[in-house]
């Protein structure tokens, strides 16, 4: 699993930043001002040393991509129009780059939402890697009392650092965080809601073979797991619901398959 540092200290905080003037990664992930420090030193220099002149990545085990829901204008707005793809990164000093230059939650417009999903996969029911899954999800119905930036910070880190799901489980697609008028609202994409798989991968497991019992007890974990990440007490639940009830049912909020 993949070992993260705490946030560089970078100096005074700086002012969010519009997401549209956000620069996309290089196809080959090196920034032209990495590919100069590299040419002129030889000695390995990581963002902790130098935050703006470094020649070292640490690279994160799968590559991710930060994706934005605009507020709708109206009634007519199309689903598509408003999920705005943001930038892909794939190694550690990448993600406190973006992180550290985008607007931070708390300051989100209402029905705003942030989406981390692993590179490829669209924060979408329809998406084929996901039309089979679900998700855990929370809400905080008191938004005065938490701090919903440390805990989406926390949410992201835990994926990124792969430390949702053990290795060969190949179940966590994403990340997502609501801003609603009276909630925040913090889920796990999963691939699966639990079912058998073959080994064929038929269902999206990825080629290991689960029982239903297996596959249930796969999810029970990532939805401990995702609960401990965002520091919920033990009379908290969070529940975990299938995409296709709710997208049958019309709505975010399907009865729950699983609650921790």
């Amino acid at each position: 699993m993949t070992e993260l540092a705490p946030a560089p200290t970078l100096g005074e905080p700086q002012s969010p930043v519009p997401l549209d003037t956000i620069p996309i990664s290089p196809a080959d992930g090196t920034g032209a001002s990495d590919k100069e420090e590299q040419a002129s030193s030889d000695q390995p220099v990581t963002v902790f040393h130098d935050p703006n002149n470094f020649n070292v990545k640490h690279p994160l085990m799968n590559t991710w991509t930060l994706w934005f829901t605009k507020p709708p204008s109206g009634k007519g707005d199309n689903w598509n129009e408003l999920l705005k793809e943001v930038i892909t990164f794939g190694s550690v000093e990448e993600f406190w780059g973006i992180h550290n230059n985008i607007t931070a939650v708390s300051e989100l417009s209402l029905k705003s939402d942030y989406h981390m999903f692993k590179k490829g996969i669209r924060p979408e029911w329809e998406d084929p890697q996901n039309r089979h899954g679900g998700k855990w999800a929370f809400q905080f119905k008191d938004k005065k009392a938490i701090d919903i930036d440390a805990l989406w910070l926390h949410m992201m880190l835990a994926a990124i650092g792969e430390t949702l799901e053990d290795e060969g489980d190949n179940e966590v697609m994403g990340v997502v965080v609501n801003v609603r008028k009276v909630f925040y609202r913090i889920g796990l994409w999963t691939r699966t809601v639990g079912k058998a798989t073959t080994s064929g991968g038929e269902n999206g497991s990825g080629g290991k073979t689960r029982t239903a019992d297996q596959g249930k007890d796969v999810l029970l974990k990532i939805g401990r797991r995702f609960k401990g990440a965002l520091d919920l007490k033990d009379t908290d639940q969070v529940e975990f619901s299938g995409h296709m009830d709710s997208a049958h049912s019309g709505s975010t909020r399907a009865k729950a398959k699983l609650v921790v």
